[in-house]
């Protein structure tokens, strides 16, 4: 399934004005979705691609930093099962700054700040910036169904000279 890249941006990011419509979220809420996103991350640090998946439902879509786009879970372990391969070293974390849920719905939006860093051959490398996340709740459990990554700055190398 081929989505163009401003379609996934623009599913992601409607889930903002949906939190007006729907019930105040619980502390429960938000921080059952810090859990999770505290468990991916340690995930991504272990190079557990089973763990990461557990976080995503099916569909899960990431438009990741070099605007590539990955739709669903399977193309998604894949993608960073070859980026663990690739750079050994390499550790993605992302920090949530703030989590909106709309609970009539079962969506959530999480926003914040991620940092990826790895060495390439021409040395070590730092890339941060935003990212926003749509989280859906399946079966009492919450579940990532999409993320868009912008990267604003970029240290190191020949990798940051390169224009995605």
């Amino acid at each position: 399934m081929k989505l163009h890249h401003r379609t996934f941006l623009v599913a992601v990011l409607a889930c903002v004005p949906a939190i007006a419509r729907g019930q105040a979220p619980t502390s429960a809420d938000r921080s059952a979705i810090r859990a999770a996103r505290a468990r991916s991350n340690a995930a991504i640090a272990a190079h557990d691609t089973a763990a990461i998946a557990r976080e995503w439902l099916p569909t899960m879509s990431v438009l990741n930093s070099r605007s590539v786009l990955n739709v669903d879970r399977a193309a998604n372990v894949r993608s960073m099962a070859e980026t663990f391969a690739r750079r050994p070293d390499t550790k993605f974390v992302r920090t949530p700054t703030s989590i909106d849920v709309n609970q009539r719905w079962d969506v959530a939006a999480e926003r914040g700040t991620w940092v990826g860093t790895w060495t390439e051959p021409d040395g070590p490398l730092r890339i941060s910036g935003m990212y926003q996340a749509q989280w859906r709740r399946v079966g009492g459990n919450w579940k990532l169904q999409g993320e868009l990554f912008v990267p604003l700055t970029c240290v190191g190398g020949a990798y940051c000279a390169t224009r995605p």
